[in-house]
């Protein structure tokens, strides 16, 4: 089956569609980029970097621009994929949706209406484990924002190693964060994956910071050989 990867640029979108290449044939990745940065839908941090990963693994790219208005913000996500059954003939959509209701029930709604398998492999799985897993299969991720205490600034451009995983778990237990972030405490950017055959290195990043409310933005970022 012929699948569209909904593709924020973070590590659930691109995690999930590493899943989906090992069963099925991955035809593109489908961005939708938000003007809004509190969009109830779309992650919005560097996501302008999608096209760089997806020349990294090689893969077509789908893009739209969405000004970010709760619902409205659906129909752009529904023409976006319409264009990728129109120009890669897909028959599923991909997400790395973890938890979300609000976001999973839409994107399943989108899917059905337009005749579409919507998967989803990461639902509702156990975080300990899929977040070792991330690392042992060579994921080197990025954290790109934090929204909540107890990220301290230091977190921005910090990539989850198992140094910072053991951090995380530690959040967990005393902080009550949710482990891989869904409950929107901190983003992140993939730099390099199993599916890529070059690697992204940021060459230049501005931060912004304040009262455990970040963002790292990316200013230049290019591909290099692994």
């Amino acid at each position: 089956m012929r699948l569209g990867v909904l593709c924020s640029g973070g590590k659930d979108s691109w995690f999930a569609g590493y899943l989906a290449m090992q069963k099925e044939e991955v035809a593109c990745l489908i961005s939708v980029r938000s003007i809004n940065e509190e969009s109830y839908m779309f992650h919005t941090p560097n996501v302008h970097l999608v096209p760089l990963q997806a020349e990294a693994a090689g893969l077509p790219l789908v893009s739209v621009e969405t000004e970010g208005i709760k619902e409205d913000e659906l129909a752009d996500l529904s023409r976006a994929i319409r264009l990728a059954v129109e120009r890669h003939g897909i028959e599923g959509v991909v997400t790395g949706a973890l938890l979300s209701v609000y976001q999973g029930t839409r994107i399943q709604r989108i899917c059905r209406d337009l005749e579409l398998w919507c998967f989803n492999p990461l639902w509702y799985t156990d975080p300990d484990a899929y977040m070792d897993l991330l690392l042992k299969t060579g994921f080197r991720v990025m954290v790109t924002g934090v929204f909540s205490a107890p990220f301290t600034a230091d977190w921005l451009g910090r990539q989850i190693d198992a140094n910072a995983l053991r951090d995380l778990k530690q959040y967990v237990a005393k902080h009550r964060i949710t482990l891989t972030g869904e409950g929107g405490e901190y983003e992140t950017l993939v730099l390099d994956a199993p599916c890529f055959t070059k690697r992204i290195v940021i060459e230049e990043s501005t931060e912004e910071y304040c009262n455990y409310r970040g963002i790292l933005r990316v200013r230049h970022a290019s591909l290099e050989a692994k």
